[in-house]
């Protein structure tokens, strides 16, 4: 064949061959760029095929972004504080400024989105940045400058596996730095941090999700006017705006411990839709205008003027992490009233909005009985245990590190409570009852801290003052101290649970005899909620956040020694040295100076040789009615 007289290239061509394909290559590698630099910036087959019309927001964009972003983007701790589960949230854009950061010495200005700023250019003022395009409205240009899709863009072009480990590139640590970039930044965030797209460390968008987002930046993402409230709730919250806007003295009074209490619900009216929820808010405008929410840290600051109490609609996903619902119903106003307003006591005078004053609700709420004020904390218990878990603190570690795993929760009878029955002890003990909820000054801890133990020791000393005066009673007789729902209330027994940095609450006794369990009276759970709730400030300072996290230990160890006090004095130290091990060692006797109360048995009657045991069946069978279920699987062998 031909083929074999042609002659071999010689040694010479084949050297400078060799020596040009080292040139040719190690000019390529000095240009250091991926395969994927020179694709197109944008999705032009996405932009070529864009539809005429409109992409429903609420059809389309809102249940991909409820399935895929909101988990992250949905509470205060949402990355960069971008909050996906409103279009308020998308319009407002990012912040590098943490929301969660324990270490801050200066309290930070709030961030709560349509509360502190009400338009775009008063967020950007606050430091958010866009992540939508804020140039000409062109479909090339909302893409190209919108962090947004590019963060989109980012993941598809860089595709997590889909199968095995993580990637030791993706950093999915609790307290990861976050880069938060801007469209300025985002060339250098993408070559630093190519892996770091969207949905971050999470299987990709399928295709449809990624082409309906696209398309929909691409359009200027447009979105809908926010929702009215249907016919049923605008009928209704007139009724209850009526009701709370009130000009009498007592009924301004009730109103504002009310709103104290329901401000951070999301309000379900009766009647209306599942996902229909309001926010009680205090709004410069009256019923009929639009709604103008003043915006102050706490919900008992000074308004600074006339203000009125009106129902605002929840415009955003509903996440489980701050999701702590509470019916209104004509039922429930007429109980509200019966608590409040049918009582006999007159209110000469509205208590000041000094914070040392409003803080402390046995000074601001004197005048109403303490026992309504209880039995409304007790109709809906479940709501106030969950708002310290929930609520404002979205990552609750703060007020989760003071709390078990799991334990029960019951309550003393409003009826049986001897502190109630005397009403003037509240009012005499109600310095000693301040919660350190706005001294947010110097950073002065073990100051702070020595005050507030100072003050809790006196507290309790003077409480079981009453203790060491009671009368011993059998097992089965104490337990009508307990509050057993009225034989139909299921927030008589709770269960919670803690997942880490957040908590669940159950009604019931779920799992077996737990390690612990509380016993709360009015003052316990009042100051839960002031503490915990109406006056804890997520932007708060270190000093701020370390005194609310003392004062928990304070308040968890009264629930935990009042259920001690139902057990025989013989077992009452063992069993709570056996809780406070570890970093918790000596805890309890830096709180309890004086245990004299250790040593007095006030229940009796107790037959075996595991007294919490028959303890917790004691109480199971009190409060059986309101039982919503039972756990025979956990408890059989106690059974």
């Amino acid at each position: 064949m031909r083929i074999s007289h042609l002659k071999k290239p010689s040694s010479t061509i084949v050297f400078l061959l060799f020596i040009s394909s080292i040139f040719i290559l190690s000019s390529c590698s000095g240009k250091n760029e991926s395969i994927t630099a020179q694709q197109a910036a944008i999705d032009l087959d996405l932009l070529q095929t864009l539809p005429k019309e409109k992409i429903s927001y609420d059809d389309k964009v809102k249940p991909i972004l409820q399935n895929r972003c909101v988990v992250c983007h949905g509470c205060y701790d949402a990355p960069c504080q971008l909050k996906l589960s409103s279009p308020a949230g998308i319009e407002r854009g990012s912040s590098k400024i943490k929301v969660y950061n324990g270490a801050r010495f200066k309290t930070a200005a709030p961030t709560r989105l349509g509360i502190d700023a009400k338009t775009t250019e008063e967020w950007r003022q606050k430091d958010f940045h866009a992540v939508l395009n804020e140039s000409d409205n062109e479909p090339a240009a909302n893409l190209t400058q919108s962090v947004f899709y590019r963060m989109l863009r980012m993941k598809q072009i860089t595709p997590q596996a889909r199968v095995g480990m993580l990637s030791d590139q993706i950093d999915i640590s609790l307290d990861r730095k976050q880069a938060c970039p801007t469209l300025k930044e985002f060339d250098e965030y993408q070559q630093k941090f190519p892996h770091q797209g969207m949905p971050f460390a999470m299987p990709n968008l399928s295709d449809e999700e990624y082409r309906t987002l696209v398309q929909w930046l691409a359009q200027g993402a447009p979105v809908p006017a926010d929702k009215k409230p249907s016919a049923v709730a605008s009928r209704r919250i007139k009724v209850w705006e009526s009701f709370l806007n009130g000009k009498d003295l007592k009924q301004q009074l009730v109103s504002r411990y009310l709103y104290e209490h329901l401000f951070q619900g999301h309000l379900h009216i009766k009647g209306t839709g599942v996902r229909e929820f309001y926010r009680l808010v205090r709004s410069k405008t009256p019923a009929g205008q639009e709604i103008d929410e003043i915006s102050t840290v706490r919900p008992y600051g000074d308004p600074g003027g006339k203000f009125y109490y009106r129902l605002l609609r929840y415009p955003a996903s509903i996440v489980a992490k701050n999701h702590v619902v509470y019916e209104l119903s004509e039922q429930r106003l007429k109980r509200i009233k019966e608590l409040f307003i049918k009582p006999t006591y007159k209110v000469t005078q509205l208590p000041s909005w000094d914070p040392k004053v409003a803080s402390n609700p046995f000074k601001t709420y004197a005048v109403i009985p303490p026992v309504s004020r209880y039995e409304f904390l007790l109709d809906n218990a479940r709501f106030f245990i969950e708002g310290f878990i929930k609520g404002p603190v979205c990552r609750g570690m703060i007020a989760l590190n003071v709390i078990e795993d799991r334990f029960w929760v019951v309550f003393l009878d409003p009826k049986k409570d001897s502190m109630l029955v005397n009403p003037d002890f509240l009012m005499n003990v109600s310095d000693y009852l301040t919660i350190p909820s706005s001294q947010e000054g110097n950073v002065r801890l073990f100051a702070s801290w020595k005050k507030y133990l100072k003050l809790e020791q006196e507290y309790v000393s003077k409480r079981f003052q009453y203790f060491e005066k009671m009368k011993q009673h059998d097992i089965k007789d104490a337990m009508n101290f307990l509050w057993d729902g009225d034989g139909k209330n299921p927030n008589a027994a709770l269960t919670i649970f803690r997942h880490f940095d957040s908590a669940s609450v159950d009604f019931g006794f779920v799992g077996d005899y737990p390690e612990t369990a509380w016993v709360l009276d009015y003052p316990n759970f009042e100051r839960i909620h002031y503490l915990l709730v109406a006056g804890f400030n997520v932007f708060g300072n270190l000093k701020h956040q370390l005194n609310t996290r003392l004062y928990m230990d304070f308040l968890r160890m009264e629930g935990e020694d009042m259920y001690l006090s139902f057990l025989p004095a013989s077992h009452r130290r063992e069993i709570r040295d056996s809780w406070y091990k570890g970093m918790r060692a000596g805890m309890e006797r830096d709180l309890n100076s004086n245990d004299t109360w250790m040593k007095k048995d006030v229940v009796t009657g107790y037959k075996t040789d595991d007294p919490q045991v028959e303890l917790f069946q004691h109480i199971e069978k009190k409060l059986a009615p309101v039982l919503v279920r039972g756990d025979a699987i956990n408890r059989c062998g106690n059974a």
